[in-house]
């Protein structure tokens, strides 16, 4: 089935786009009740995907990452972040190796310029570096049955977090899947499918499963304190800034790679004095990331860099602020109050 193809069906089942993502099948609130209270299935095409091959693709992205490469076996994936020699971080990815081959997946709006950066530095290496997110369709399911539902489609789940197994059907690899962190009783589960096969997959999870869009997998995101990286935001954190220490998504021991001085400088001289909190926002309209946050002087104290509806009529989102600032409380967005509330990890600053 073609990119097309298969969003002409998700529109036939009532999916509604907005900025060349799903907002809602129908009703946007109803929608982010079930993602807190039962099981549901989302597209996730607005992530893009890039798959790295080649006799060098390990040793090359080993050089331009700030988590192990070498340490994706086929049965785990990890997060890792891609900085400028300044450690200004460009993106962050949920990396993993399928089929001998390694995969990126992060905001499909920066897509096009990463790989063109990371093409830049292939040079002489023996690398082929391709866009493959019209051929491995994403799906994420969310619930407290997400388990046993995704068991019942598929026979075999992931049970550590970051662990994957393979999609088979009909003793033939289809696809793999990596088990994401719980979210207050409920599992979380991102599936890659070859196109070829995403339909029946989706028609047989979407039978026990309520069909959502982007802003209730955002909400999840945020709620497991996952941070992203928009164009907004580009270059304007180290990775500590993000938690990405906290997320397992550096590696201390690997060696160089771009922007390895600064980040590892930040780490032995324990020089983090900003973070990033898990908050609420109290506002009618919706904050965006890159938008600057205050304090009660009116001084610029951090900035958003994750936003999504909550279930109370705000927004919740991640805030990177500087360390102080949050402890003193009294910030505000746009005049809005912020309230912080507590990460399912522990900050190392705590």
């Amino acid at each position: 089935m073609t990119q097309t193809n298969w969003q002409s069906s998700l529109i036939a089942q009532g999916a509604v786009y907005q900025d060349e993502a799903i907002r809602h099948f129908g009703d946007a609130e109803q929608a982010l009740q079930a993602t807190a209270t039962t099981n549901t299935l989302c597209d996730l095409s607005h992530l893009g995907l890039l798959a790295l091959s080649g006799d060098d693709a390990v040793t090359f992205l080993q050089g331009q990452v700030t988590n192990d490469v070498k340490a994706l076996n086929g049965n785990n994936a990890h997060y890792s972040g891609y900085c400028t020699p300044k450690g200004r971080l460009l993106t962050l990815f949920l990396a993993f190796s399928h089929n001998n081959t390694l995969h990126l997946q992060f905001n499909q709006s920066l897509l096009a310029p990463i790989m063109k950066r990371l093409k830049m530095y292939v040079i002489r290496s023996k690398v082929d570096i391709q866009d493959v997110s019209n051929q491995m369709t994403r799906l994420g399911i969310n619930g407290p049955e997400a388990a046993a539902i995704v068991e019942k489609a598929l026979s075999i789940v992931p049970t550590a977090d970051y662990a994957m197994t393979p999609i088979l059907k009909a003793q033939q690899t289809i696809g793999t899947m990596v088990k994401l962190p719980s979210i207050d009783g409920h599992q979380r589960f991102e599936l890659f499918i070859d196109e070829a096969y995403v339909q029946i997959t989706w028609d047989t999870l979407k039978e026990s499963c309520q069909l959502v869009g982007k802003p209730c997998w955002d909400w999840l995101d945020i709620q497991t304190g996952l941070p992203d990286i928009v164009e907004a935001t580009q270059e304007q954190f180290v990775p500590q800034m993000l938690n990405l220490d906290c997320l397992h998504g550096i590696n201390f021991k690997k060696g160089c790679y771009t922007g390895q001085e600064i980040v590892a400088r930040t780490h032995y001289l324990g020089a983090i004095k900003r973070r990033t909190y898990l908050a609420n926002i109290s506002a009618d309209n919706a904050p965006n990331a890159g938008d600057k946050v205050m304090d009660n002087n009116g001084s610029e104290v951090g900035q958003i860099v994750k936003v999504a509806p909550n279930l109370t009529g705000g927004f919740d989102a991640l805030i990177e602020i500087r360390i102080e600032a949050q402890a003193a409380g009294n910030i505000s967005w746009n005049t809005h109050p912020v309230t912080f509330g507590a990460l399912p990890y522990r900050l190392t600053n705590d």
